[in-house]
């Protein structure tokens, strides 16, 4: 999934999506992949309609990954004005409940200030430093 774009409900698809641009894609992007690479887990973004439950919408889509133990799924539906932060069973075990309504609150005030691209990059990057190993450095003797 990585990154996928959804029309709103009765529009119709548009190459590339309309909700952001080149550079604002590359941005999500890279901070996914950042996250990605510094927490071992596997973080997608689905930007789109969310129906009446985002959560379980969320859920529903996390399962459907190949990588759904270890994956995170941010859903955010800027129309109906929900964001969700889903995790695997053991992406759960680095990001608590406490650690991603931090990341949530976060966003919301990047997006409630008119910056979707940015909220969710910088969000992703916050998720990938909660979730981040601590490097173990031992002294050989």
């Amino acid at each position: 999934m990585s990154l996928t774009l959804s029309p709103t409900p009765g529009e119709a698809p548009v190459p590339g999506g309309d909700v952001f641009n080149l550079d604002q894609r590359r941005a999500i992007d890279r901070a996914r992949l950042d996250a990605n690479r510094s927490s071992g887990l596997t973080f997608h973004v689905y930007v789109g309609a969310g129906g009446d439950d985002p959560r379980s919408i969320a859920r529903a889509m996390l399962r459907e990954l190949p990588d759904s133990g270890s994956g995170v799924l941010v859903l955010v539906d800027p129309v109906g004005r929900a964001l969700e932060i889903v995790t695997g069973l053991q992406a759960r075990r680095l990001l608590d409940d406490a650690a991603c309504a931090l990341v949530a609150l976060s966003m919301q005030g990047a997006f409630a200030a008119g910056d979707l691209a940015g909220g969710i990059a910088h969000g992703l990057h916050q998720l990938g430093d909660h979730a981040r190993r601590p490097q173990t450095l031992h002294e050989q003797r």
